[in-house]
């Protein structure tokens, strides 16, 4: 059954060069209304929001592997208010984690949600392009990061979804930051900066000139006060192949 889902992922994610088409956001503005509807709530059987994800096909969900727990059930999709009701609720069908996450902070965070039905697309909801192949990011490169995180260290989610502008941070300079950084992330805001996510922003798209480019998977001990430590995400590019 796992080389099974393993071969159906690496479908998807191969396929998707074809398609082009919870931490929570730290000084940033509400989202407009007609941006980002890729944007996804991953929700548990209380209908709370848990961690964001972001709509890859009209079956898939990307989040972060971190985001993993037997309470999550559906996502939501096509309202950037998440008290409102209009909105696509989709069960999920199933969860593929890569093979080698061990927990957040050793790389490889990266998680696939299979829904239960195809997403109407259209009326709020659109998918995200991902890189047709390794991206070169330039350093102080400015990259946007959303989510319904909190605003604050220990704060409550927000019910309308947020959006900060990042500079993408030299993997140099992280690694100096981050001793035993994991291969195949990227580092963006966190560092020097009042800007960036917070708990309940895992698993959300760092966007950068409109590809999903990273996987939002951890900052320094989930402190959103943001000491001297980059915030950090998964690399997609990394990825696409290698499920």
């Amino acid at each position: 059954m796992l080389s099974l889902q393993k071969i159906l992922l690496l479908h998807v994610l191969a396929c998707l060069g074809r398609l082009t088409h919870v931490i929570a956001i730290i000084h940033g503005e509400k989202a407009p209304e007609n941006s980002m509807q890729y944007m996804a709530s991953v929700q548990d059987y209380n209908g709370h929001h848990v961690c964001g994800g972001f709509l890859i096909t009209e079956e898939f969900v990307v989040s972060a592997a971190n985001c993993d727990d037997s309470s999550l059930t559906h996502v939501v999709l096509g309202n950037h208010n998440l008290k409102n009701g209009n909105h696509q609720k989709i069960r999920i069908e199933n969860k593929i984690i890569h093979e080698n996450y061990q927990q957040v902070g050793l790389g490889n965070d990266i998680m696939l949600i299979k829904l239960s039905e195809k997403v109407k697309l259209g009326h709020g909801v659109e998918i995200i392009q991902l890189p047709p192949a390794e991206i070169n990011l330039k350093e102080n490169q400015v990259c946007q990061v959303a989510g319904w995180g909190t605003t604050t260290t220990n704060g409550e989610p927000v019910d309308e979804l947020r959006v900060v502008n990042v500079s993408v941070i030299n993997p140099r300079v992280c690694k100096e930051q981050w001793p035993g950084l994991p291969a195949n992330v990227i580092c963006a805001g966190g560092c020097g900066t009042n800007k960036g996510f917070c708990q309940g922003d895992f698993g959300g798209p760092l966007v950068c000139h409109g590809f999903a480019v990273g996987v939002v998977s951890f900052n320094y001990k989930r402190n959103c006060n943001y000491p001297n430590k980059p915030n950090v995400y998964t690399d997609i590019s990394k990825y696409r192949q290698c499920f």
